[in-house]
């Protein structure tokens, strides 16, 4: 199987020498071409940073100190000036959290996404590619201006401009976010969908996990700019291994009873300036153990065929979870 997108023990930092700071630290993924992925984890751990640096969207002063991040089989940091904007045209879209903001407001909305499209679009080009994102009446649309727009409309306007280049891959950024949850949901079958019936490569960066449950194949945990879980999401929330990923599904609203108190994470994300010691989530983990999880830095270990993560006790945590379960 092809992959579409390469981390391969990825390193990102901002600024140089003392004063750098580590956002990505050794970022080791890889989704398969077709996949629909959802990357998840707090503020700070790193997601939106690798969704960013898949297609070199960063500012200056940002620079891999290591490690290798390939997409579509091409090393996206040492690619041209020109190749770069042609795979960005070509084979990588983004969707971005506020759509309004994407858009041009001096230009209608089928300008847009006649611009959009890869050697332009004819008139039906342009309602066609409206109609698929549900658009009832496209024409009234392509003659509209972005101000005109509901916020669950310039979404779809969106994601029309992004799919009309049919690219290879979508990544969208916390992309339904300022959504109401109606149109929140609507917006993420069509997605799923159009992503599907295309063998489109999907990554949805998200701070909503029960959405990424529903929409996604696979699971991305973030932490310390690190993937600290990855694997299929259904087995992912159902047996989660990595104590950071129980904490985080633990302390996400959504399904809680009546009257139960949501679980919380004490402390904050870490702020690095170098590579992590040890775990990184070892300062706010129940489980670790002073001189292990502090010092040594965990490896990539197998749950089983397609399922990874990184703690050194995850086999220890897991057995007792069941001694107690049995109890």
């Amino acid at each position: 199987m092809t992959t579409a997108i390469r981390f391969d023990d990825f390193v990102l930092e901002f600024g140089s020498g003392a004063s750098a700071v580590r956002a990505l630290d050794g970022v080791t993924l890889s989704v398969p071409e077709g996949c629909l992925l959802g990357i998840v984890g707090e503020s700070g751990s790193g997601k939106s940073t690798a969704a960013f640096a898949a297609g070199r969207l960063m500012p200056q002063g940002v620079q891999p100190t290591s490690g290798r991040l390939e997409v579509l089989g091409r090393d996206v940091w040492t690619l041209s000036i020109p190749d770069l904007r042609q795979m960005r045209v070509s084979d990588l879209r983004y969707i971005f959290q506020d759509p309004i903001a994407t858009l041009d407001p001096t230009k209608k909305i089928g300008w847009q996404i006649r611009e959009a499209a890869v050697g332009g679009a004819s008139p039906q080009d342009i309602a066609d590619a409206l109609r698929n994102v549900g658009m009832n009446d496209p024409d009234r649309v392509a003659a509209s201006w972005p101000h005109e727009l509901s916020g669950g409309m310039a979404q779809r306007v969106v994601i029309a401009m992004a799919l009309i280049a049919r690219p290879r891959i979508i990544i969208a950024d916390e992309a339904t976010s300022a959504l109401d949850a109606s149109v929140r949901t609507r917006i993420l079958e069509l997605l799923r969908d159009v992503s599907r019936q295309r063998g489109i490569t999907l990554i949805l960066v998200s701070h909503d996990l029960w959405a990424v449950r529903k929409f996604c194949d696979r699971i991305a945990v973030m932490y310390g700019g690190r993937v600290v879980e990855e694997g299929p999401a259904d087995r992912v929330f159902d047996q989660p291994a990595h104590p950071y990923t129980r904490a985080l599904l633990a302390a996400t609203v959504g399904h809680e009873a009546r009257g139960d108190r949501l679980a919380t994470i004490p402390g904050i994300p870490p702020l690095l300036h170098g590579a992590s010691p040890g775990c990184a989530f070892a300062p706010r983990c129940d489980h670790a153990q002073a001189g292990l999880c502090d010092r040594m830095r965990p490896q990539t270990e197998a749950v089983e065929e397609g399922w990874h993560l990184l703690c050194h006790l995850w086999q220890d945590i897991r057995q007792k979870g069941r001694s107690h379960g049995a109890d």
